[in-house]
């Protein structure tokens, strides 16, 4: 197949590409579903537990939140079983004894659901872990807000 552009239609050149930055993915599965808490790449360690969303609308989404932590992924909007995700992340605090909870959300109203469910499930833990808040742009990817709550 010949791809040269048509007669009188000049050629452009592409864009030179970034180098791509590694992943920092260190565990599957990722969906909150899907794991299990008692699997032991949880045993003391950070966990992010991120909206959908999240990484997509962030580049530096990897380096910036995900490097040295074990990621669990949800959508409270799409998702069924809230009751489920809760015990899920009680269990990661009291069992997998994980140091802290990173909660990353879009700055949209569904997303909020994440975060509530999140401080619902470490309030109801035997254990006290910090829980830390952060807040994506959906215009920039930007981080909008991030405390610990």
């Amino acid at each position: 197949m010949d791809l040269k552009p048509a007669a009188g239609v000049a050629a452009t050149a592409a864009p030179a590409a970034a180098p791509a930055a590694g992943s920092e993915l260190a565990n599957w599965p990722v969906q909150l579903h899907l794991l299990s808490p008692m699997a032991p790449q949880f045993k003391g360690r950070d966990v992010l537990l991120a909206a959908d969303c999240t990484a997509f609308a962030m580049g530096s989404f990897h380096d910036r939140f995900l490097k040295g932590k074990v990621l669990a992924i949800a959508c409270p909007k799409l998702d069924d079983g809230a009751d489920v995700y809760r015990e899920k992340i009680t269990a990661l605090v009291d069992h997998a004894q994980i140091n802290t909870l990173t909660v990353a959300i879009m700055e949209v109203p569904c997303c909020r659901g994440l975060l509530g469910l999140a401080q619902d499930a470490v309030a109801k833990a035997k254990r006290k872990v910090p829980v830390k808040a952060v807040t994506i742009g959906i215009k920039d990817g930007a981080v909008v807000a991030e405390q610990w709550v």
